[in-house]
């Protein structure tokens, strides 16, 4: 499982702040986020084995990430999420990744997972469960873990919240500094919630912080390649950068090209 925060359309400067830790199984090799070939242009980490991803931004400044959630069938999937969320980061927007998403779950080919689509202009969350479902993100702070997106039942998820919301988030600034500490919490004892886990075969092994706005010159995109307690955080935010201003280039292009 994973967990993400994201706080949307609530800081005027950066209106997608995201703090996520992926959990895997430790012998699963994967790649640091890269820019990845093709168009749009990605730029997200790569899981070796399968060749998806767990979470990117492409060049129009949409997020996507998988957190990855119990589901009574899963006898035959046939199809790697992380592929699908590679799909999703070619679309053109959030709008159309929610609906790729939801089609592809639809045809029963996957494990249970919750997919974020999110971009300036609308946020998503796809639960693909039991129940298919897309819920739209609302002003302010969601958290995702193993269930549905806010489910208060979620130990796990109430702890989140209890933590980050200790302190106002009302900058970018703030946000990076309070999520980046809370995502690092140690492990608590066996039978409580726990921010990060460490099990046996299994745990946190990474980490990432990912603020947007409407200048590519202000994005920041930082990666910790291990659980974020004994990892530091590296800054990807050049590359960040270079995908998002060829993007707005190319949008610039397209319009001026218009037949008035």
């Amino acid at each position: 499982m994973c967990l993400l925060a994201i706080q949307y359309q609530s800081v005027l400067e950066a209106p997608i702040l995201v703090a996520a830790n992926r959990e895997e199984f430790y012998e699963r090799p994967s790649a640091p986020p890269s820019i990845q070939s093709g168009k749009p242009r990605i730029l997200c980490g790569t899981d070796e084995r399968a060749g998806g991803t767990w979470l990117g931004v492409n060049q129009h400044g949409m997020f996507v990430a998988a957190c990855n959630r119990p589901k009574s069938d899963n006898s035959y999937p046939s199809r790697s999420r992380g592929t699908l969320c590679r799909d999703l980061l070619r679309a053109a927007s959030a709008r159309d990744a929610r609906n790729v998403a939801r089609e592809e779950l639809a045809t029963g080919r996957y494990s249970g997972v919750n997919y974020v689509c999110v971009d300036l202009e609308s946020g998503w969350v796809i639960h693909g469960a039991d129940e298919l479902e897309a819920v739209e993100l609302r002003e302010g702070l969601s958290i995702i873990g193993a269930c549905n997106v806010n489910d208060t039942r979620d130990e796990r998820v109430e702890l989140a919240r209890r933590l980050l919301t200790l302190q106002t988030l009302d900058s970018h600034v703030k946000f990076l500094a309070v999520s980046s500490k809370v995502f690092s919490r140690p492990p608590s004892p066996a039978g409580r919630a726990s921010i990060i886990r460490r099990d046996p075969d299994r745990g946190t092994v990474s980490s990432t912080l990912v603020s947007l706005g409407k200048k590519p010159r202000d994005a920041i995109y930082q990666y910790a390649a291990g659980a974020p307690d004994e990892a530091t955080y590296n800054d990807f935010s050049p590359f960040l950068r270079d995908i998002l201003s060829r993007g707005l280039r190319e949008s610039r292009t397209a319009r001026a090209n218009l037949p008035s």
